[in-house]
């Protein structure tokens, strides 16, 4: 352990005529997954880094940090788990989901501070940078409605048959489940391979996440996003 924390990460010239990151193999162990500093947020730097299993996360006044951790948790779309009181929320119909309507107000909602947090690592930075990817049509929304407001949502990247969760949130119990199930079921209709939800949580847990070695994550990224991937803008063609 002590050898690894006095290896610095990459640093990545944003100018640079060539992207090229660190196997991520030579990520850090301490913090976990760190692989590289610097670089841009352009459209090309994004995705030449998501399909290699890389993502940015960094706060405000930080450079952009790359991370790449292991072990990966992932979803199969198969392993979906809806508990017993979130199907029946699901039956009782209270909410309306739609896909790719409101990408803006779903990044917004996002970028808000959770209770107990002072700040978001949805930067403005990062908040342009997803809505030029959404625009190109590379970063997708979910959007849950209740009584005709905004209740949850999320948003991520889709590159072949793989979605990269960035983030989701809540504005009424339940909501950003119930958007997360309906894309989960839409996904396995269009034949993706699984979502990249990043990091452990017990929420994502809850719903079926598992973790599994990233060598094994980035070995299904190698042909899951050279696969041809759904056109956009997504609709819902499946219940």
């Amino acid at each position: 352990m002590s050898r690894n924390r006095s290896i610095m990460p990459r640093w990545l010239e944003a100018d640079d005529k060539e992207i090229v990151f660190p196997d991520v193999e030579l990520a850090l162990r301490d913090p976990a997954g760190l692989l590289a500093m610097g670089g841009k947020l352009s459209i090309d730097w994004l995705l030449h880094a998501y399909r290699r299993g890389i993502f940015p996360w960094y706060g405000p006044g930080q450079p952009i940090l790359w991370w790449a951790p292991d072990p990966r948790l992932v979803l199969f779309p198969e392993n979906l788990h809806i508990s017993r009181s979130l199907a029946k929320t699901i039956r009782m119909n209270k909410f309306s989901i739609s896909l790719d309507t409101a990408f803006a107000d779903v990044i917004e909602a996002c970028a808000r501070p959770r209770p107990a947090q002072s700040g978001t690592w949805i930067t403005p930075e990062m908040h342009a940078a997803y809505l030029d990817m959404h625009y190109e049509g590379h970063a997708h929304s979910v959007e849950c409605w209740y009584e005709g407001k905004l209740a949850g949502g999320l948003y991520g990247i889709a590159i072949g048959n793989i979605f990269f969760g960035e983030s989701m949130f809540t504005a009424v119990t339940d909501a950003s489940k119930v958007a997360f199930i309906a894309l989960v079921r839409q996904l396995a209709a269009w034949d993706y391979r699984l979502i990249d939800c990043q990091v452990y949580t017990g929420h994502l847990a809850s719903l079926g996440a598992r973790q599994i070695p990233r060598k094994a994550f980035t070995a299904i990224l190698d042909s899951a996003c050279a696969q041809p991937g759904q056109s956009s803008p997504w609709v819902f063609d499946c219940t």
